[in-house]
């Protein structure tokens, strides 16, 4: 078996010709070959359920099989399971594949497996040596996905790991989108054929549950979890882009929350120098999500509310309009930035810096976790009271206390068990859900001020707020029952 390092950048045509002639292929010869590869697979799915491709691909005028894991990309970086040899075009032998479990399931499915969809695209490709000891490929392929009579093109770089370090393909990549316009892609070829096989509309994705062990090291964990968050957010980049559900863009913003929760979390263990990089450039990218979700819920969600208690009168019809403008120009706002070029080098400065955060001394994640998550309990503690009895800002400075206390349970989630966990999970559902409507009753008072000034609005504005403040006593009884919880962790 070999472990396939690459990354996937996505460009669009005239940077495909621009890239032929960048000064880092000069005096190096292309090779250059006709690629069409037959993906199979069971009637029923099988192997995308277990995330494992089945292909023969033609070269000429050999056929290779080849078999390989799915894994997550993150930044556009994959890292897989792959084993390749040559066979007869449609011989299904996979005594090559030497993981036992892997080879069982492709043996169990040989007898069901069918042509599901093609690629067929042409490839250039350059092998560089920026440094003795590394080599790495570069391959331009343009072509097209076909599936079911359906069509998608193919037009991206791949950049291959051969020998030395995954920095290398980091370094090649941010010399590259110096002069060509390139993103780091989330999703694999296959993948996209799956997409335009099955017909399913995009779907909103959400945080998947993170495998880290107790015997990890403290920085480690931070790479799985960073890495991960980094996942979650291009998972909804498309959605986001191509249509104007508001779940892509809550997702979004919950990724890129849930990534500036890890940094604080372990900030203290982290090189100043990698905070200071990173932190102000995630917040920048935060606050037009920021803006884009909290005008989807006003006007999804506390809107039609309003029309409930002023079913008549000028200044919801005009607050209606000005949130329907607000809505669409923010929501240009983030696609502008998803697809901007600053946007996609900080995916790959992000990545390439956590690869290489070295190891600190602060010992296994056994001992890292129980601090960290006492901590932030005591935060909650301290701005629990205050939250109750003071203004919108003491409780907006509770909410973000018991955020990040949420966000690190989650992170932690693998290594908290015993009889406390689910009792202690629905007092903190009940709280955060509370929490929540408090500030979106707090941030729609700002949102009709800004869409009604003067007194146009005081009306709903006197309204939200005593909505706000017949939360208290509720806030009051949930808090009180969270704070009595026992923890789950020790």
């Amino acid at each position: 078996m070999t472990i396939e390092t690459e990354i996937k950048l996505s460009l669009s045509a005239r940077a495909a010709n621009a890239l032929t002639t960048h000064p880092m292929l000069n005096g190096i010869e292309p090779r250059k070959q006709l690629l069409v590869t037959t993906y199979y697979d069971t009637p029923d799915n099988r192997l995308r359920r277990e995330r494992i491709v089945v292909r023969f691909r033609q070269v000429d005028e050999d056929y290779l099989l080849a078999v390989k894991t799915s894994g997550a990309l993150s930044g556009g970086l994959a890292q897989r399971g792959e084993w390749e040899v040559s066979r007869r075009a449609g011989q299904f032998d996979f005594s090559h594949v030497s993981d036992q479990r892997i080879r069982g399931l492709v043996e169990s499915a040989r007898d069901e497996l069918q042509a599901v969809f093609t690629t067929q695209f042409r490839r250039n490709a350059w092998m560089l040596e920026p440094i003795a000891g590394t080599r790495v490929e570069l391959a331009l392929d343009r072509g097209w996905i076909d599936a079911c009579g359906q069509r998608e093109p193919i037009r991206e770089i791949e950049l291959e790991l051969h020998t030395g370090k995954v920095t290398a393909l980091f370094d090649i990549a941010r010399k590259l989108q110096e002069t060509v316009p390139l993103h780091p892609e989330v999703s694999s070829k296959s993948e996209r054929a799956y997409r335009l096989l099955l017909g399913a509309p995009t779907a909103a994705v959400k945080a998947s549950l993170v495998p880290i062990s107790a015997g990890m090291s403290t920085i480690e964990a931070f790479r799985l979890i960073a890495l991960s968050c980094v996942s979650h957010l291009q998972s909804n980049e498309k959605g986001v882009c191509d249509n104007d559900q508001p779940e892509f863009v809550h997702q979004a913003r919950v990724a890129v929350r849930r990534l500036r929760s890890a940094i604080r979390l372990w900030e203290p263990i982290l090189p100043e120098e990698f905070v200071a990089r990173f932190e102000s450039r995630w917040q920048d990218f935060a606050g037009s999500l920021g803006d884009a979700r909290n005008w989807d819920v006003f006007f999804s969600e506390t809107l039609p509310t309003l029309r409930q208690f002023f079913p008549t009168g000028a200044e919801i019809d005009s607050l209606t309009r000005h949130a329907q403008r607000r809505c669409r120009s923010c929501r240009r706002a983030v696609k502008a930035t998803l697809k901007s070029t600053e946007y996609s080098r900080l995916l790959l400065d992000f990545t390439a810096a956590v690869l290489a955060l070295p190891e600190s001394d602060a010992g296994k994640l056994e001992k890292f976790v129980p601090r960290c998550l006492n901590k932030r309990a005591k935060r909650v503690n301290e701005r629990a009271e205050l939250a109750v009895t003071g203004d919108v800002a003491a409780r907006h400075r509770l909410r973000v206390a018991f955020k990040q206390l949420r966000y690190a349970l989650e992170f932690f989630t693998t290594l908290l068990t015993g009889p406390t966990l689910p009792n202690y999970h629905h007092s903190a559902t009940a709280l955060q859900e509370l929490l929540g409507t408090l500030n979106d009753l707090a941030v729609a008072t700002q949102l009709v001020a800004e869409a009604l000034p003067g007194k146009k609005g005081q009306a709903i504005e006197a309204w939200l707020l005593a909505r706000g403040e017949s939360l208290l006593p509720e806030l009051a009884t949930v808090l009180g029952d969270f704070q009595h919880q026992e923890v789950p962790w020790k």
